[in-house]
């Protein structure tokens, strides 16, 4: 067993520094282009250049945030944190969505102002270097690309570099037009279409980010064939008070409330359970066992959430949310 749990840990081990090493690198590359990219940006009055460096800049702070909280989650748990650190990777994923759209709103606002006041803008210069910001950004979508699966951290930071990828192609496109066009205007329009482009992918991260927050559901966990799926379980007579959470962006925990027909099948149920739970995502889980006619402590609190449908209360003038 110690063994195992020593294997298990070196395994985590190795995991957390792989994924650090390459979110350095990628610290790395995005930072020296942002400062190339922002010293040109003022040095040819391009707001298209300065608001995509504005916005590599929050993609910096990005994977630094991520970085430290990765680092967080991976500090053992003590007296006052008995799960350790791991929700820290949640809030971190919230406050990356939220700097975003602050940034939004800055570069929205100085594109309208640079709408009324155009200024002569090279579009050789936005080209070249958008064009270096494509390789930059590709590659480091390139390298975070097969780790955003397991862990929503990872993943908001691959669409970012992506996007920026996509939003780099686009400058490009303008730098050749404002020099073919000599229409200067043109470098806010870029402005405000980064900016609808950022809106736009970082949407989805704040509202899975504030879900998580509340403790709703994981998004990729599908709780009606979860609750099928334990109803079918061998020994389980019905059951009550399930409740899926995330610990983390890669860690989700569950409690549930069995009833049994035999106290006898207690360990194979438990065992069926304890897979079938880890298959849907749920690494940690507590699973309490009842057998029939005993009354539950916990129904009285009203989190009861049962494989017997319960009549919903009649709520008036509420709209409940939907997850």
């Amino acid at each position: 067993m110690s063994h195992s749990h020593s294997h298990s840990h070196t395994h985590s081990h190795h995991a957390i520094e792989s994924v650090s090493t390459t979110l350095i690198v990628c610290i790395i590359l995005n930072l020296l282009f942002v400062i190339a990219e922002a010293a040109i940006g003022f040095s040819y009055h391009s707001l298209g250049l300065l608001s995509d460096a504005g916005h590599n800049l929050s993609d910096i702070f990005s994977l630094l945030l991520s970085l430290f909280a990765i680092r967080m989650a991976a500090r053992k748990g003590n007296r006052h944190f008995t799960y350790g650190y791991k929700k820290s990777t949640i809030l971190v994923s919230l406050t990356n969505a939220v700097i975003l759209l602050i940034a939004v709103g800055g570069i929205l606002i100085e594109s309208i102002y640079k709408l009324y006041s155009p200024g002569t803008v090279s579009g050789e210069a936005i080209s070249w270097t958008a064009g270096a910001g494509i390789l930059v950004n590709g590659a480091t979508a390139l390298l975070l690309m097969s780790r955003r699966k397991n862990d929503l951290n990872i993943k908001g930071a691959f669409l970012h570099m992506a996007m920026d990828t996509l939003v780099s192609v686009g400058v490009v496109i303008s730098g050749i037009l404002i020099s073919l066009t000599h229409y200067y205007a043109l470098d806010a329009f870029i402005g405000m279409g980064i900016a609808l482009i950022i809106l736009i992918s970082t949407w989805k991260l704040l509202k899975e980010s504030l879900y998580l927050t509340l403790d709703a559901v994981p998004e990729h966990i599908h709780l009606d064939k979860l609750e099928q799926e334990i109803s079918q379980t061998q020994g389980v007579e019905s059951w009550h008070h399930l409740h899926v959470w995330a610990v983390s962006t890669t860690e989700n925990a569950a409690t549930l409330h069995v009833v049994i027909t035999s106290l006898n099948e207690i360990e194979c149920t438990k065992h069926a359970l304890k897979q079938l739970l880890s298959q849907h995502g749920i690494t940690h889980s507590t699973i309490e066992f009842e057998t029939p006619g005993s009354q539950c402590e916990d129904t009285a609190k009203g989190w009861n959430h049962s494989s017997t449908p319960q009549k919903e209360p009649a709520l008036t003038g509420i709209k409940l949310p939907t997850f």
